[in-house]
C-alpha cells in the first residue's frame, strides 16, 4: 500500500477559546488619560482628585490595570485615569500610569529584610512625631526616621506632642546640634463638642463624654506656618497624637485613640494613610496621616547615607582610616575621637551608640531585644 501523502489541510487545529486575536506587547498609549492625585488607598480602590484647584475639581475612584499590579500606587502619587472620569456616584475609573515620582519615602520591615515597602509620594517634608510621655518617646525611631528623610530628599521636622506630662528638654537636647525644626505641643481638656467624644486626653486615655481634646493653639499655628504650600507626611507611633493633630489643622473628624495603660502602646484608630487638605491654606497644600507603625527598616538604605542623617558626627569620619567600618571594633575610628572630643556636644556618645546600631555594628541580639522594646 503506498505512503499517503499530507498537506497542511489534514491539519486541525484547535479553536483558541480565548479569541483568534493574536497577542502582542504593545500597550496603549493612554494620551486621552486625565492625572490625578491619589489621596487614599483601600482594598484594591484608588481614591484620586482630578482638576485639582479649578472649577472642574472631583473625586474619582478607580481600579489599577492588570499591567500595573506589580506597581506600588501609594498617596501622594500623581497618576493616569481613563474610562469613566466623572467622578459620579457608582463609578469606576482605572488607572492606566503612575507618573514619575520626585521624592519617594520608604521603608522595610526589618533592616534585612529586602523587601521595600513604598510609605508615601512626593512628599516636601515629613513631620516626625512623638510623645513626650505616655507613650514614652523612642530616639531610635527619630532617628531612622531622619535617615529616611535625608535618603528621600524630604526636609524632616519634629513635632513633640503631650509637653503637658513631661518636659521635653532631655529629648530636645539629643537633637539639638541638628538643623532640624522643632515644634513641641500641649494638650488639655475642654468642655466643648468642636472633637469628637472618645478623642484622646492628654494622659493617653479616652477623654469621658462631653469633654474634648484641645491642642496648644500657638503649637498649631507654628505647625501650620511649616505645612502651607507643602505635601506633607506625618509618621508616629499610635498614641502620639497625629490624628488629633490632623483634625485640629484640617477640620477632619479622623478618630483617635489612647495609650494601653498595660504594654505602654498606643491603640491602632488609622488603617490606611489619607492626605486631607489643610483649611484656608494656600493650594498646594495638604497632609498625609499614616497609620501607626510598629518598625522602620532600613535595608533599603546605603550605609554611607545613614552617616548622613548624623550630621552632628559625619566630620569626624575624615580622621578615620580607608575602609573603616566605623563600629565599636574599629582601630582608630575618628568617631571616638570625635565624640570624646566634646565635638557632638554632651549627647555625642548616645547618639555614636544609635549610629553604630543602625550600622548594623552592634551585636545582633542586642538590637533584637532592643526593637522588642521599641528603643530602635
Amino acid at each position: 500500500m503506498a505512503a499517503r501523502e499530507w498537506d497542511e489541510s489534514d491539519v486541525r487545529i484547535r479553536p483558541n477559546k480565548k479569541g483568534s486575536r493574536p497577542r502582542t506587547k504593545d500597550r496603549p498609549s493612554h494620551d486621552d488619560a486625565v492625572t490625578g492625585r491619589v489621596i487614599t488607598v483601600d482594598r484594591g480602590r484608588y481614591t484620586a482628585v482630578v482638576a485639582e484647584d479649578t472649577p472642574g475639581e472631583r473625586i474619582v475612584i478607580a481600579a489599577r490595570a492588570r499591567e500595573l499590579r506589580r506597581t506600588p500606587v501609594v498617596p501622594g502619587d500623581f497618576v493616569g485615569l481613563v474610562g469613566d472620569v466623572t467622578g459620579r456616584a457608582d463609578t469606576l475609573a482605572r488607572l492606566v500610569r503612575v507618573e514619575e515620582r520626585h521624592t519617594v519615602l520608604r521603608r522595610s520591615a526589618d533592616d534585612d529584610d529586602p523587601i521595600e515597602r513604598v510609605v508615601v509620594a512626593n512628599a516636601d517634608q515629613l513631620v516626625i512625631v512623638v510623645a513626650a510621655a505616655n507613650p514614652e518617646p523612642r530616639t531610635g525611631f527619630i532617628d531612622r526616621a531622619l535617615v529616611a528623610a535625608y535618603d528621600a530628599g524630604i526636609e524632616p521636622l519634629l513635632l513633640v506632642t503631650k509637653a503637658d506630662l513631661r518636659d521635653p528638654a532631655p529629648l530636645l537636647a539629643t537633637y539639638e546640634l541638628l538643623p532640624l525644626t522643632v515644634v513641641v505641643s500641649r494638650t488639655a481638656e475642654a468642655d466643648d463638642d468642636s472633637v469628637p467624644d472618645g478623642a484622646e486626653a492628654p494622659d493617653g486615655t479616652s477623654v469621658p463624654d462631653g469633654q474634648s481634646v484641645r491642642l496648644d493653639d500657638d503649637a498649631v499655628a507654628r505647625l501650620r506656618e511649616e505645612l502651607d504650600g507643602k505635601v506633607t507626611v506625618l509618621l508616629g507611633h499610635s498614641g502620639v497624637g497625629k490624628s488629633t493633630m490632623v483634625n485640629a489643622l484640617t477640620g477632619a473628624g479622623r478618630a483617635t485613640g489612647g495609650v494601653n495603660a498595660v504594654t505602654g502602646r498606643g491603640r491602632h484608630t488609622s488603617s490606611s494613610a489619607l492626605a486631607l487638605r489643610l483649611d484656608g491654606a494656600p493650594p498646594g497644600s495638604w497632609i498625609i496621616d499614616t497609620p501607626g507603625i510598629r518598625s522602620f527598616g532600613l535595608a533599603h538604605v546605603d550605609p554611607d547615607r545613614i552617616l548622613h542623617a548624623f550630621p552632628d558626627l559625619e566630620p569626624g569620619t575624615e580622621d578615620c582610616a580607608r575602609g573603616c567600618r566605623h563600629d565599636s571594633g574599629a582601630v582608630n575610628c575618628g568617631l571616638d575621637a570625635w565624640v570624646a572630643e566634646g565635638h557632638a556636644g554632651p549627647q555625642g556618645a548616645a547618639r555614636l551608640a544609635s549610629l553604630r546600631r543602625l550600622l548594623g555594628t552592634e551585636p545582633r541580639e542586642e538590637i533584637a531585644d532592643a526593637k522588642e522594646l521599641g528603643t530602635l
